[in-house]
């Protein structure tokens, strides 16, 4: 999609606010006409040429009235603009981030968190400003069209002076075109870098005090900061020269009117008020000439930024960008299908259970279900299994055999490449859009925390009840850990959680997981980083009070002897299956595991 049919999409959004916006600026621009025609006429009088007899205060009152109304038409045509350029890149963000949540996550972004960011903040900034600038345009060329056919008729020679510079200001906006995108595109990777920096500085903060690699971190921050220097200053210093040129160039227009006026007023051809006509529009289309030029190199580099967004979405249609969605900027967001909320949950017993049948799992199914890594080959191949409401499945088995691929590949946190997944019999088209809350919640290997407290890094945003929040602590066995911490649940953690140890944080995410109601709870060796007592309370726990149907990765036998069924996987392939005691004596790869554990060996998650 060209960058011109792009910005054309973006005007269709809000259609009607694009409209106004630009009938305002239309008004705003083409407002000058008026003033430069009574001005004429002020001039004519006090010189005895008029052509109209304008009482002198009259023509005074009418310039101070057109002044007045140009205000206050600068003052609503910021207020359309704001609102405008508002909405257009609030739906541009919206859209990247849809679309980067429903990816699978192993592919969620094509590149760093920093570059994210940058496209996110920069290169929606670009776009907005050039959307702007389109409406400046439109109104702009308007007035100088008008401008041109009052002034042509007044004195033709000197008009094209002054509209002589608009070819030489598009003329050089076009040759400077490949520049323009270089730098602009350079400098923006370069701060994508800084940014991406940063973001690895702080989430990895411990480990470079560890490693005592303070100094050669900052170095390296510095360099990129060079980098990022250069670039902009590159960018910045081309940009400012083409404006230079867009003014001088005016400017000698200028000064070629100045000079062709006195002759003409010499020979009595120019009065008095055509030449104050002049000299009033002169300003309004330097102003055009100028922005105008502005116009053209902002649009030159959005197509730097459009390509950005672009490449964020990896492969998918650019239309994505500007698919029409509602903003909700000023009213109550209506409950999306699947939200959590107050009145569609009950409590009993300390289980927590989802009032909505169509949400209720009676049977999760998967067959032929295959996905490989790019890069190593390795991966998951034809795997079928059944899951029924209300039971404990632990997946299990040796490092790389499959386990972790095989339950993100089932959430469609991984894409798959071949099989079907069903839920209650219905086929599941996109896996990463459906298994959420409150169908299913999912904890990794390693959770994600955040700085911010423990109570907010379990609820992150739903709101739910004291007694909710109790039941979910309760079961993810926090309640003595909270109780030890200087300021309970409202203690703040620290980036990823490093004031926890490693089993308060997978109970964290245990118990953000249990306060989400969710029919289908997934946990990715959750009990690793646990001791045995506090393993045990906790599926224990779990059993006891649960509603929820389980589906475990673990190798531990406290989640295998709480288990109604067990898929033992091998080199991507399901080894074996069935119940603890017939595994035991059927399946020698269970045995050695079992026999690990027993021996105090302990095998990783694959």
């Amino acid at each position: 999609m060209s960058t011109f049919a792009f910005l054309m999409k973006l005007t269709r959004y809000r259609i009607g606010l694009y409209i106004l916006n630009a009938t305002a600026w239309a008004l705003i621009y083409l407002a000058p006409i008026a003033p430069g025609w009574i001005t004429k006429q002020f001039f004519d009088s006090l010189s005895g040429h008029a052509a109209y007899g304008f009482d002198v205060w009259l023509l005074i009152a009418l310039l101070l009235a057109a002044t007045l109304a140009r205000a206050m038409m600068i003052i609503f045509g910021f207020m359309t603009d704001v609102h405008s350029r508002f909405r257009i890149g609030s739906l541009l963000r919206r859209n990247m981030l849809s679309h980067i949540l429903k990816e699978p996550g192993a592919k969620a972004i094509p590149c760093s968190p920093g570059e994210a960011i940058s496209n996110f903040r920069d290169d929606v900034e670009q776009i907005e400003e050039t959307f702007s600038w389109s409406v400046d345009a439109l109104g702009m060329t308007m007035f100088a069209s008008v401008a041109f056919y009052i002034l042509y008729d007044i004195h033709a020679a000197m008009t094209m002076w002054v509209f002589l510079p608009l070819v030489v200001v598009v003329t050089v906006a076009q040759i400077s075109t490949t520049l323009l995108q270089k730098y602009r595109a350079a400098s923006r990777h370069a701060t994508s870098q800084v940014t991406g920096a940063i973001s690895e500085m702080f989430s990895a903060v411990q480990s470079i005090q560890v490693a005592g690699a303070e100094e050669r971190v900052i170095g390296r921050f510095r360099r990129l900061n060079d980098n990022r220097r250069q670039a902009m200053l590159k960018d910045k210093l081309l940009t400012q020269t083409l404006d230079s040129v867009f003014s001088n160039t005016v400017h000698i227009g200028t000064g070629f009117i100045l000079l062709l006026a006195a002759g003409s007023m010499r020979e009595g051809s120019f009065t008095v008020g055509d030449f104050a006509l002049f000299v009033y529009y002169l300003t309004f289309v330097t102003q055009f000439i100028q922005n105008f030029g502005k116009f053209l190199t902002c649009f030159k580099q959005s197509t730097v930024s459009k390509q950005r967004l672009a490449d964020l979405l990896q492969g998918a249609e650019t239309e994505k960008l500007t698919e029409y969605h509602p903003l909700h900027l000023s009213a109550a967001v209506e409950e999306a299908p699947g939200e959590i909320s107050s009145d569609k949950i009950q409590r009993g017993h300390g289980a927590i259970t989802a009032h909505r049948s169509d949400e209720q799992l009676h049977m999760l199914e998967a067959e032929g279900l295959t996905y490989h890594y790019p890069q190593t080959g390795r991966g998951i191949d034809n795997i079928s299994l059944r899951v029924p409401r209300g039971s404990f499945t632990v997946i299990t088995g040796r490092i790389g055999s499959g386990k972790t691929t095989l339950v993100r590949a089932l959430l469609g946190l991984l894409p798959r490449e071949a099989g079907e997944i069903r839920w209650n019999g219905q086929r599941v088209a996109q896996p990463g859009e459906f298994f959420v809350p409150p169908r299913s919640a999912y904890t990794p290997q390693v959770p994600r925390l955040y700085s911010d407290t423990l109570k907010n890094n379990i609820l992150l945003g739903i709101n739910a009840r004291r007694e909710q929040l109790a039941a979910a602590v309760h079961a993810a066995v926090l309640e003595d850990d909270i109780a030890r911490l200087e300021h309970g649940l409202d203690t703040i953690i620290g980036p990823r959680g490093v004031k926890l140890s490693g089993g308060q944080a997978q109970r964290t995410a245990a118990a953000r997981m249990f306060v989400r109601n969710a029919e289908l709870l997934v946990f990715d060796d959750l009990s690793s980083a646990l001791d045995v007592d506090t393993e045990s309370k906790l599926w224990e726990r779990l059993h006891e009070t649960r509603q929820a149907t389980c589906l475990v990765i673990s190798h531990r036998k406290a989640a295998l002897a709480h288990a109604d069924h067990i898929i033992v996987m091998k080199d991507g392939c399901i080894e074996a299956e069935g119940t603890l005691n017939t595994l035991l004596q059927t399946s020698e790869e269970l045995r050695h595991l079992w026999n690990r554990e027993e021996t105090g060996g302990a095998a990783a998650n694959g």
